[in-house]
């Protein structure tokens, strides 16, 4: 589904069920359901104040950004929910027939640059606002590497990509054929992002932990603060702000466009409150998110000029796509499959369908994608053949389609060699990295149970840390039937990923949130 479907969908869906809601675990009236995105955890303190000093108690649901379009699309999410709360609605107000309904700004953070001391200096850049051109020539010639979340995951990625192009266009607004004129520009600038992550908070993590090599972040303000005040870096990074402009959040709490009288109430009550100058200045200090009334204080520059937004959704459509497809390095994946005895059944079928999904034309920036490594490598009493494919930058659809059919071809039979075979994968990767360095390169592993042949965790952590690991090179292990929840956790962790629970949702939805990370 394109995201012009998929947004224009959404608005419908948020039209016809905003007013419903059910009660949460508080019951009673007084509970406003929110579909927020996950960023808001953080809120929690301040939540729970309003409850106490208003009686609205609040139930966030949180979801990530397509996800959560999704799920208000298709009806589900909606009918439970009576607002959205996510860092932008600039998304749902590209539909020029559709009114969403009243939305309040709580709190904003512009996206911008944290940069390593060191590099700032190097650049010059301590002393100085760059434009967007400038980091962009930097980042061309390799003087500035970064790291961005993924602009289909998280909205800091989303705005990053549409605030680059749009400096990048003169400040301009950008049509479909502007996106081709500046198409050499966007690919010599992310040619130097050296990180990816499904979400702001991830990315923090990643580039604390892996990212020695990579000089800056991009990312919310906020975030960058956060980090520095953790007092997890040797040093805290320089905060950039653009000279051309920045893209910024402003965190609308939006009710939806037929709420009931009583939701109405609810959320008058709870956006007065919000907006409040002392709770402003608390979330400010506990969010370290800029406050928006105007009495509330606050810091960081306040002469940045805000970058317009894409005034149609085919722009939109084609500038997301040509990331994935043609302007981002490219990603190599290596999916280790548990094909043994205990999948089969439901359990290999819903791995078919997982996989199948991502071959399909009609799942948008979750597919894989042109010029995407595909390796398969399934796995039982050992570890069986590998088939790899590239996704042609041309013509996609025969490799989509050969990867289909091996999928489609997975039989269950035999034990479980997890450690053996996640070995390796890993010997595969080093060769294919040593080979092509220039991918973002990870492996998942999916497996219903706990390893019975071979290679323990012992002995393949063993292993990994006197030569086997790959840098940069990830897994993400998938707790699905009864996988070992503590070895799969201590594997993410000790290899830099992040474990994904299909336990409590479709081995679909899953992969598709992996596609995030990749």
């Amino acid at each position: 589904m394109t995201m012009r479907k998929v947004l224009t969908t959404t608005l419908a869906a948020l039209l016809l069920a905003g007013g419903c809601s059910s009660p949460g675990p508080e019951g009673g009236k007084d509970v406003l359901r929110v579909l927020a995105g996950s960023e808001l955890a953080d809120l929690a303190p301040i939540l729970k104040e309003a409850r106490e000093e208003t009686g609205v108690s609040v139930e966030l649901d949180y979801a990530g950004t397509l996800d959560g379009i999704d799920q208000v699309a298709s009806g589900e999410g909606a009918r439970d929910h009576d607002a959205i709360w996510f860092s932008s609605n600039r998304y749902l107000e590209l539909h020029p027939n559709v009114e969403i309904g009243t939305a309040t700004p709580v709190m904003s953070s512009p996206v911008v640059l944290g940069v390593r001391p060191e590099a700032a200096r190097r650049l010059g850049w301590d002393a100085s606002r760059p434009s967007w051109r400038q980091i962009a020539e930097a980042a061309a010639r390799r003087e500035f590497t970064y790291g961005m979340s993924d602009p289909a995951s998280s909205n800091s990625g989303f705005s990053a990509l549409v605030g680059v192009a749009i400096a990048l266009n003169g400040g301009s607004d950008l049509d479909p054929s502007g996106i081709e004129a500046i198409s050499g520009d966007l690919r010599r600038f992310f040619s130097a992002q050296l990180l990816t992550a499904g979400s702001s908070g991830w990315l923090s993590e990643s580039f604390v932990r892996n990212g020695a090599e990579v000089d800056g972040l991009v990312n919310y303000e906020s975030v960058l603060k956060s980090l520095n005040a953790s007092g997890k870096l040797a040093e805290p990074l320089t905060l950039v702000y653009p000279s051309d402009g920045v893209a910024t959040a402003d965190y609308p709490l939006t009710l939806l466009g037929t709420a009931s009288r009583e939701s109405r109430e609810k959320y008058g009550e709870l956006t007065a409150y919000l907006l409040r100058p002392e709770v402003q200045q608390r979330i400010s200090a506990l969010t370290h998110r800029r406050p928006v009334a105007a009495d509330a204080g606050g810091d960081g520059p306040s002469d940045l000029r805000e970058l317009p937004f894409p005034g149609a959704l085919e722009t939109v459509d084609r500038l997301v796509a040509a990331f994935f497809d043609r302007l981002r390095r490219p990603s190599r994946t290596v999916y280790v499959l548990d094909v043994s005895g205990s999948m089969r059944g439901d359990r290999l079928d819903d791995l078919k369908a997982a996989l199948v999904s991502l071959t399909g034309a009609d799942e948008g920036f979750r597919r894989f994608h042109n010029r995407e490594e595909v390796t398969l490598l399934p796995f039982s009493t050992k570890p069986q053949p590998a088939r790899r494919f590239t996704v042609p930058d041309d013509e996609p659809r025969p490799a989509l389609r050969q990867i289909r059919q091996v999928a489609e071809g997975l039989r269950a039979g035999g034990g479980t060699a997890i450690y053996d075979s996640l070995a390796q994968a890993y010997e595969a990767t080093k060769r294919q990295v040593a080979d092509d360095p220039d991918r973002f390169t990870s492996i998942v592993l999916m497996t219903d149970g706990e390893n019975t042949q071979g290679l323990e965790y012992s002995g393949f952590e063993d292993r990994y840390r006197k030569g086997l690991a790959v840098p940069g090179v990830p897994v993400f292990p998938v707790l699905f039937g009864e996988a070992e929840e503590r070895e799969m956790n201590d594997l993410a962790s000790l290899t830099g990923g992040r474990a994904f629970d299909a336990r409590e949702q479709s081995l679909e939805t899953v992969f598709k949130e992996i596609r995030g990370y990749q």
